[in-house]
C-alpha cells in the first residue's frame, strides 16, 4: 500500500535530492495515515520497529499519542509526492533514552523506517532520504546533536548510520515503558551520535 493519504496537513520541509527527487516531510495525520504506516511496520523487514503485531487501530492510537506531544514528532517522507518513509524526532531529555546516557542540551533523537520499494532497489535512495531528514533536523534551532538508538541486532541500520556520518556509542538497554496510552518493551539498542559540522 503506497498511495497518498487523505491528510490535509502541509509539508514542513522540502529538499531536492540529487538522484532521488524532491523529498518532503509532512507531519503524520494519525487517522489518515494509520493504514499506510500499519502496512509498513507489520512487514517482516520492519521487525526491529517493534510493531509487527499491531493492529491498524493501535497504530493510530500510538501516533495520536505522538501527535499530542510537543517533544515528539512523526513525519511521512514523500518522494515526488509518493510516501516512501516514516521519520520521527524527539527531545532526548523527554524520552526513555535519557535513562541510558548523559543527555546534552540540544540532543534530538531520531527514528526512521524506509517503506517498501517497488521494483529493484535504487542505489543511494535510503542515503538520500536520511540526508534530507538530517538536514531538516539540524535546521531546527534547538538541535545541537542528533542521537539514534537502533536495535542492537539491526546491523543494516547501524551500518547505514555510520555511512551517514554518525559515530557509534555504547550498547544500552532502553527501559520498558508501560503507561495507559503507550507500551514499549525494553530493548537493547546501540547509541549513535551525529554532530552537525563535525563530519
Amino acid at each position: 500500500m503506497t498511495g497518498n493519504s487523505a491528510s490535509t496537513r502541509q509539508p514542513v520541509y522540502s529538499q531536492r535530492v540529487e538522484g532521488v527527487g524532491t523529498v518532503t516531510l509532512t507531519p503524520v495525520d494519525p487517522a489518515a495515515d494509520a493504514a499506510l504506516i500499519h502496512s509498513w511496520v507489520t512487514e517482516e523487514r520492519a521487525r526491529f520497529w517493534g510493531m509487527g503485531e499491531a493492529s491498524v487501530e493501535l497504530v493510530q492510537e500510538i501516533y495520536e499519542d505522538v501527535d499530542r506531544r510537543t517533544t515528539h514528532h512523526a513525519f511521512l517522507a514523500r518522494r515526488d509526492g509518493e510516501p516512501v518513509a516514516l521519520f520521527q524526532s524527539y527531545d532526548c531529555a523527554e524520552d526513555r533514552v535519557s535513562e541510558c546516557y548523559e543527555v546534552q542540551p540540544g540532543d534530538t533523537g531520531v527514528h526512521f523506517l524506509v517503506g517498501p520499494t517497488r521494483g529493484a532497489a535504487e542505489r543511494g535512495f535510503s542515503a538520500g532520504l536520511i540526508g534530507a531528514f538530517l538536514s531538516y533536523v539540524v535546521s531546527q534551532e534547538s538541535t545541537r546533536r542528533v542521537v539514534a538508538e537502533p536495535d542492537a541486532r539491526n546491523e543494516k541500520a547501524i551500518t547505514r548510520l555510520v555511512r551517514s556520518g554518525f559515530v557509534l556509542g555504547p550498547e544500552v538497554e532502553l527501559p520498558e515503558i508501560d503507561l495507559p496510552e503507550v507500551h514499549l518493551p525494553a530493548k537493547k539498542a546501540r547509541l549513535a551520535f551525529f554532530r552537525p559540522g563535525a563530519n
